[in-house]
């Protein structure tokens, strides 16, 4: 394992974007950082701007360069990361969107795939690509996008646009526009790929009218991705590239199967490594893959949640009730007991193992007595249930519970929080020396194509617990808090997938 070369990992986000250069290690040179608007356009619906996007990555990447020590040509390579699904199309002449990119995050397409689930096209659906009919992912998205922009279609149609998550997008205008290319796991996340015959499906474009000729190339998570030789201050080779969720499995060293990991950031995301089998769901998660190495695809179970540190930014923004995201770890400290107070954050609904699009947030249990303290552990507290939730039905899938939970994001700085994840999950959790795993991810499969590793044992020799948080909620009471979390889940959920759960 070479000790002198860095890597630049570009950590694309769904509110902010970042760049952190490591060096062999694993251990942190340089962190740089900047937020980007998000937008509300209706009920529902969330948007990104893909130039706003752009440049914050440019600037990042740019200052991340500028203060690695040393100098910025003891960098050698590039991962890139990203929030998932996130679609954006765009002129391959100009290189310019032809409308906001729509967020993973956004349901505007929830009635399409109600109307697919009622025609019967969802076993077909599950079986290639290990995914639901969901507004969640990347093909109905597309597919309103090709539906309600003037000549989108035919533009499509003709070989005018291309289409990408935020990992093709960022690759294509670094290159300017020489590679149009995603990874084998931010494809498995558009309804479109077949994971076991790792290819775009052509009977799944058919079924959501996707032109072909939007489509990127699919290439390894290692892999060459061309050079970024625009706009950075110096040129280097993009090697490595995943979806954020599985770039975390990659960070956490999660190389085993029956190994899980749960990221807490805008969203929770837990996945369990399953080696070279595809497990389908018995408990309505996801099968995806979890990274692609030589050709070779590994797959886990997922189960995604869609408001985690979402929640505490609601908390700050909308309700004013605390002025940074530290706070709430004093207020849910400074409390015994949660008081009967549940928050349920739907949002945008609620994702696995419900998959309830119509769902929306409620605040349950609140009395006279209630205030910020209650709520903001509510909030804090709605994560750990969320993870019980997914950890059971994994469990359940996978036959066999997993002995530990390693957590990362940016939520798990706070101890509060993990100690709450490993008294309501029942199982102990590692938090890593470094949580930024979904980064640190991303260039560790660039520093395999770049042969910095010779492969993932020494990946893995370089992963190191910071703290163990052991179980310490007796079970009576630990009963209590879950039966108060599901009679809350319940309240909110819509009529019509009352019977899914």
């Amino acid at each position: 394992m070479s000790a002198e070369g860095r890597l630049l990992a570009i950590d694309q986000g769904t509110t902010s974007t970042r760049a952190i250069v490591f060096d062999t290690r694993g251990r942190i040179l340089t962190v740089q950082q900047r937020e980007f608007a998000q937008h509300f356009p209706a009920d529902g619906w969330v948007e990104h701007d893909p130039e706003e996007i752009w440049q914050s990555t440019l600037t990042v990447c740019n200052e991340a360069l500028a203060a690695v020590p040393g100098g910025a040509s003891t960098v050698k390579g590039i991962g890139i990361t990203n929030q998932r699904e996130t679609t954006v199309l765009w002129d391959r002449r100009t290189g310019e969107p032809v409308h906001q990119a729509i967020v993973w995050q956004d349901r505007r397409t929830a009635e399409l795939c109600r109307r697919l689930r009622r025609e019967g096209h969802e076993d077909l659906v599950r079986a290639r690509t290990g995914l639901l009919l969901d507004p969640y992912f990347s093909a109905t998205k597309l597919a309103w996008l090709l539906d309600h922009v003037e000549d989108a279609r035919a533009r499509a149609e003709r070989g005018e646009l291309a289409f990408g998550t935020i990992d093709t997008w960022l690759i294509w205008k670094l290159t300017g526009g020489r590679v149009h290319a995603t990874d084998a796991t931010n494809a498995s996340r558009t309804l479109m790929f077949d994971i076991h015959g790792q290819r775009w499906d052509p009977e799944l474009l058919e079924l959501f009218r996707i032109p072909e000729a939007v489509l990127p190339e699919v290439r390894d998570s290692a892999d060459d991705y061309g050079m970024a030789s625009e706009g950075l201050d110096v040129e280097l080779p993009i090697a490595g590239v995943a979806g954020d969720q599985q770039a975390a499995l990659v960070g956490q060293a999660c190389f085993r199967p029956g190994m899980v990991k749960s990221t807490y950031g805008t969203g929770c995301f837990a996945l369990m490594h399953t080696g070279d089998q595809a497990v389908l769901s018995r408990n309505r998660l996801l099968t995806t893959v979890a990274y692609r190495l030589r050709g070779q695809p590994s797959y886990a179970i997922e189960g995604s949640i869609f408001v985690a540190g979402a929640a505490v930014q609601w908390l700050r923004d909308k309700l004013g009730i605390i002025r940074n995201a530290a706070e709430t770890e004093g207020l849910a400290r400074g409390l015994e007991s949660n008081r009967g107070v549940y928050l349920v954050p739907a949002f945008t609904g609620l994702g696995a193992p419900y998959w309830d699009p119509d769902a929306r947030g409620a605040l349950v249990g609140l009395t006279r007595d209630s205030g910020r303290a209650e709520i903001a552990r509510a909030a804090l507290e709605a994560v750990c249930y969320q993870t019980r939730d997914l950890f059971d039905a994994m469990a359940d899938d996978a036959g066999t519970r997993a002995e530990t939970l390693r957590v990362d994001g940016g939520m798990v700085v706070n101890g509060w929080l993990c100690q709450a994840l490993a008294d309501i999950v029942d199982v102990p959790v590692e938090r890593p020396r470094v949580v930024e795993t979904t980064a640190l991810g991303a260039a560790w499969l660039a520093g395999l194509q770049l042969g910095l590793y010779p492969a993932l044992d020494q990946v893995a020799e370089a992963w190191q617990v910071d703290q163990r948080f052991e179980p310490d909620m007796g079970e009576r009471d630990r009963r209590k808090a879950i039966a108060g979390w599901q009679a809350a889940v319940k309240r909110v959920r819509s009529d019509d997938n009352q019977d899914d759960a």
